[in-house]
């Protein structure tokens, strides 16, 4: 068992909370075994709650301008911070001069610093020598473990006899990973085992079991790294069902990382999360969202898998609306869509019942 929560946490998001590039924070507000979350650090909401600036309901999260702001609110609360986590996630993965300045701010304090950007802290001499005085932890969450600790794939997938559903979406950074833990939670509610499988720093952070971080990983060895995280959930626990975190989504220019979640997870169905009032891809203004019938269509030649709901970011579109713009997907699609964060994942649940057991749930007989 592991011995969470590791400590309490500080989550780095200025100037993006509240943005698709404060999604690991995001995360971290609304779920996380590994830490115990304190304050998110950013100046444009500074004074907020982190939970009703999110989702609207407080998490007694508060926003702090600054991060020496947030160290000192702790301390005086009697519950001083002990871990620094950079919640920002931006474009290609980089650290900014202004969060740089923050991490060596925070390893001054003697906090523990996690990153899960693609600019690794280990390789700064300034960082490590700083960290190495004031005896704290640096973990650079994307760096690719080594070659001998990597898997090729096998094949062995094919034992797994867990349901198999994949969370994939229309885009980055479009709520994949929040809906496939709703979905967990949902699906253990109403009786069923799930599992799930991560594959990405934010999942990592969040506490997943299983878990990998696919956009960091040597292209050789990433079907392997899949194949193996859903086959040891599935060895270790036997699940009725294993929900595998999509990555970017299949028609993406720059995220394309769907494609070795169909080949190596081998899903034997597809939830498609979508954001409607969506134009571009994210980060891209001038590469319009290929249209959700040729994003089903593509997912569905690609994997001959169905996809049998869409889930819904209602960002951009007021909550009273949500109901409607689901019934135009359905009518649209052919398909139930929903938005698990205002309507919740029962339907969901339902939709997967004639596929997860004609048993009991909780007892694993597909196969």
């Amino acid at each position: 068992m592991n011995d969470w929560p590791e400590g309490r946490a500080i989550l780095y998001c200025e100037g993006a909370f509240g943005t698709p590039n404060g999604k690991t924070a995001h995360g971290l507000v609304r779920r996380t075994q590994r830490y115990q979350v304190l304050s998110v650090v950013d100046s444009r909401h500074a004074g907020g709650d982190a939970g009703t600036i999110l989702d609207g309901t407080p998490k007694q999260i508060p926003v702090y301008p600054d991060t020496r702001s947030a160290i000192e609110a702790a301390r005086q609360a009697g519950a001083a911070a002990t871990h620094f986590v950079i919640g920002l996630a931006p474009d290609g993965g980089r650290l900014s001069p202004q969060a740089f300045a923050a991490v060596r701010e925070a390893i001054g304090e003697s906090l523990n610093v996690d990153c899960g950007l693609h600019d690794f802290l280990s390789d700064s001499p300034e960082l490590v020598a700083l960290a190495e005085a004031h005896g704290v932890r640096l973990r650079d969450i994307r760096k690719t473990p080594p070659r001998s600790e990597l898997h090729f794939f096998t094949g062995k997938i094919e034992q797994v006899d867990s349901l198999k559903i994949a969370l994939l979406g229309t885009d980055s950074a479009v709520g994949k990973r929040t809906t496939a833990w709703v979905l967990v939670d949902a699906l253990r509610a109403a009786g069923f085992t799930a599992e799930l499988v991560g594959t990405g720093q934010t999942a990592w952070m969040q506490g997943s079991r299983y878990c990998l971080i696919l956009d960091s990983l040597i292209n050789d060895f990433v079907s392997g790294e899949i194949e193996h995280a859903v086959h040891s959930a599935w060895k270790d626990l036997h699940p009725d069902a294993i929900v595998i975190e999509g990555q970017g989504s299949l028609l993406n220019p720059a995220y394309p990382g769907g494609f070795e979640i169909l080949a190596a997870g081998r899903p034997d169905l597809v939830i498609l999360q979508h954001a409607p009032a969506r134009k571009d891809y994210d980060g891209f203004p001038g590469y319009p969202i290929h249209p959700l019938s040729r994003q089903i269509e593509a997912i569905e030649r690609v994997s001959d898998k169905p996809v049998i709901a869409i889930t819904i970011n209602h960002e951009g579109i007021p909550v009273r609306e949500v109901a409607e713009v689901c019934r135009r997907i359905e009518r649209e699609t052919g398909r139930p869509a929903v938005d698990v964060l205002v309507q919740g994942a029962g339907r969901l649940v339902e939709q997967l019942r004639p596929y997860l057991k004609k048993a009991e749930p909780g007892r694993t007989n597909r196969g």
